[in-house]
Order: C-alpha cells, then structure tokens, then sequence
C-alpha cells in the first residue's frame, strides 16, 4: 500500500510551476490525477513518476530519470506550458492534449470523445479547483 502525503513535492510542483508560468494549483492536480504523488509510478503505457511522463516526453523534457520527483515534475511543467501555449491557455484542452496527445486535440478542437480523456480532463479540474481554493487562489 502507497501512503500518500499530498503536500510531499508541494515546493518543487510550486517552484516548476513558477518557473514555467503555471498555475501551481493546476500542476498539482495533474500530479494528482496522473499518479497520486506516486514518483514510483508506472502506467500500462509506460508512463513513469509523478507526471507520468511516456519515455518519449522524458527525452523531448530533458528528463534523463523519470523516477527523480524534481525532474519528472519540471518535465511534466514545461510540458504543460508547450501545451498551454498551444491551446491559448485553455486548461481543459490543455489536460485533454496531455492525456491523449496534442495532435489529436489540436486536429479535432476539442476534446477528443474518449471516455478515459474525458473522465481524466473532468479530474484534473476539479481537482484543480479543490487546490486552488486550499492554496488561496495560487
């Protein structure tokens, strides 16, 4: 049994946020959704760590160790920040684009019509929400 300490990486997911211009509350929850603050992670895709990076993003992020929480969260960030700067900041399509990949998001405008990404964009901003209101907006 994993026992999670939700605020465990809280400064890295709050120093990565910030330095890629993110809300920290939105990261967090990507965190969350991905891997319950697990950096031990792994996916049936293969998607390893706290963000649950695929080897691919790792590489493309810089990440040389997926399982290291302050590289994985920073790759997980700058991520994030491509694909906000691609959807204009719009956070669902944003989610939609990490869960499900950009080209497909990007192709359909929307988000994709899969139960799993659309479940995974419904959690990640509630969760976003639920942050935000406990970190005072941040």
């Amino acid at each position: 049994l994993y026992k999670v300490d939700v605020t465990r990486y809280d400064d890295i997911i709050r120093e990565a946020a910030s330095h890629y211009r993110l809300p920290f509350a939105f990261v967090k929850a990507v965190a969350k959704v991905e891997s319950n603050f697990n950096p031990r992670a792994v996916s049936h895709a293969q998607a390893k760590g706290l963000m649950q990076l695929i080897d691919a993003t790792a590489a493309d992020m810089q990440v040389e160790d997926p399982f290291d929480p302050r590289q994985n969260v920073f790759g997980g960030a700058r991520y994030l920040r491509i694909l906000a700067n691609k959807f204009d900041g719009n956070m669902s399509l944003t989610a939609a684009a990490y869960n499900s990949g950009p080209e497909r998001v990007a192709r359909l405008g929307r988000i994709p019509k899969i139960r799993e990404t659309q479940r995974y964009v419904r959690r990640v901003l509630q969760m976003y929400r639920y942050y935000a209101r406990k970190s005072g907006g941040q």
